[in-house]
């Protein structure tokens, strides 16, 4: 009763590589957790790797060890990860590279924005700001990773339209604002003479750290254009980066896009994200738009927080109530085996008094007297007469006596208690009250057992079919005779024989 199994739907076990910890991915990793709040069936298992190829590589190899269904991964760089991802391929666990590409075909699907196109569009825009005159301070993103060669590219193929665009330097950053803060540090120590007009950053981190050492006179631009407190919208809104370009995390279609393969459904096997550039233009629209949706999206996650609660309750509460009828089952269980238990072992002792009695001999009747029921009722419920008790030699003969009586009237099936009364020259409550002393029974119950071991030796010792050895002791009605027969010797009259 207090097994308990799961529904018959497939759970699927998602695991994910994250190359880096970041608000950008705190964003996504939400939106992965949102996605799986509509799919009962998904179990997300995160790996971040803090920019560390080893420690990625040992993590993915981790995950495929304990049997994840599908892998999504941001490689860290191209190169290095790849051996990673292709062993998860090789193992027949899909794999959906995301937002960074790997330089292998064994994936089965990608996701992300287009990083070039983000580059060129920036790059053109750059161009608009300064005119087509000017110089730049570009800081790039993690050497070798995908996002950072196409938008250096990107940025670049723009700028070529506009000869009158200088870049300064390409500063190699890694994504993070105290890298970008100290590598233009060091350029600027170098290059003091060096006039900047603006900074392009391969993300928006890496333009704040160059703000914060070369100051309010540059204009800086960047990408990932993130919602909330000090993302990438509201630095522009505030006038501290002059553009951005949003850079979509999308979680939950990566979820959707995970759950379709999973379930085989049809999918694109390369999907890219839309995206948008953010000037003081837009900003504070977008601002505003994107508080709202994180607005909800935090009252959507307390809400499932609380149905979590409630569900967990319900299931500890249904536990409880499962162990509670388990309990109560036991406990009825036991009461009634023991009560059973109690009726049989009255039901044998009582047998074995009878019988005892019934194959007594006079010689077996001991010293002492028996006692005297001074208060019993007869079959009919009659009071018992108040008499001294016997002595053992009337006791002894009362036993030979009652035992020739019943022997020679166990044909009569007519025979009544009054009849065994009248046999033994004794009243009826005389008769009642002796064998209820003696015996514990009845002398009905006596009769019965007289008559149904005389038909277990008849059954044994001669060929009488069983109706007729049940008219032979006294019985009116063979399927009587049967229902008696099966009640005192646990079977029924045909299988003594057998």
């Amino acid at each position: 009763m207090l097994a308990s199994c799961s529904g018959g739907e497939t759970k699927y076990r998602i695991g994910v590589s994250q190359c880096s910890d970041d608000i950008w991915r705190d964003k996504q990793n939400a939106e992965l957790r949102m996605g799986a709040y509509f799919h009962d069936n998904v179990e997300l298992k995160f790996a971040v790797a803090y920019d560390s190829d080893e420690r990625q590589v040992q993590q993915i190899d981790s995950l495929i060890r304990d049997g994840i269904d599908l892998l999504v991964v941001a490689p860290n760089q191209v190169r290095t990860i790849s051996p990673a991802i292709n062993r998860a391929y090789d193992q027949g666990i899909p794999v959906i590279v995301f937002e960074r590409k790997t330089n292998s075909q064994k994936y089965t699907a990608f996701i992300s924005a287009d990083n070039y196109e983000m580059g060129r569009v920036m790059g053109e825009y750059i161009v608009s700001r300064l005119h087509g005159e000017g110089t730049v301070l570009e800081i790039k993103g993690l050497e070798g990773s995908s996002p950072a060669i196409e938008r250096h590219n990107g940025f670049m193929d723009a700028l070529k339209e506009a000869p009158g665009i200088e870049v300064v330097a390409s500063l190699q950053g890694d994504w993070t604002e105290p890298t970008a803060r100290e590598t233009t540090q060091q350029w600027l120590a170098n290059n003091k003479d060096v006039r900047v007009d603006l900074v392009f950053g391969a993300n928006d981190r890496t333009a704040m750290g160059a703000r914060k050492v070369l100051g309010a006179g540059v204009l800086y631009c960047g990408i990932d254009g993130l919602p909330g407190e000090n993302g990438g919208i509201q630095l522009v809104r505030d006038s501290l980066l002059d553009a951005s370009y949003i850079y979509p995390t999308h979680g939950d279609q990566i979820i959707d896009l995970a759950v379709s393969i999973l379930e085989g459904k049809p999918f694109e096997k390369e999907t890219m994200l839309m995206s948008a550039l953010v000037t003081r233009d837009n900003a504070k629209v977008l601002q505003m738009q994107s508080e709202e949706l994180m607005r909800q999206a935090h009252r959507l996650d307390l809400l499932h927080d609380k149905a979590d609660d409630y569900l967990h309750k319900l299931d500890t509460q249904r536990l409880i109530n499962w162990l509670a009828v388990g309990v109560i089952t036991l406990l009825v269980v036991v009461f009634v085996l023991f009560y059973l238990y109690h009726l049989r072992k009255v039901s044998m002792q009582r047998e074995r008094v009878v019988n005892t009695l019934w194959n007594l001999k006079p010689e077996d009747v001991p010293a002492a007297s028996e006692p005297t029921v001074t208060s019993e009722v007869s079959d009919t419920s009659e009071p018992s007469d108040n008499t001294d008790d016997d002595e053992p030699v009337a006791v002894s003969h009362f036993i030979t006596r009652f035992k020739e009586v019943i022997e020679s009237r166990l044909e009569d099936s007519n025979v009544s208690v009054e009849d065994l009364a009248a046999d033994m020259n004794l009243s009826r409550v005389q008769l009642y009250r002796k064998v209820k002393a003696v015996s514990g029974a009845s002398p009905v119950e006596l009769l019965r057992t007289a008559r149904l071991n005389r038909a277990y030796q008849l059954l044994l010792t001669s060929d009488k079919s069983v109706s007729e050895v049940a008219y032979a002791v006294g019985f009116t009605a063979p399927s009587y005779f049967t229902k008696c027969f099966k009640e005192e010797y646990g079977m029924v009259p045909g299988d003594v024989r057998k």
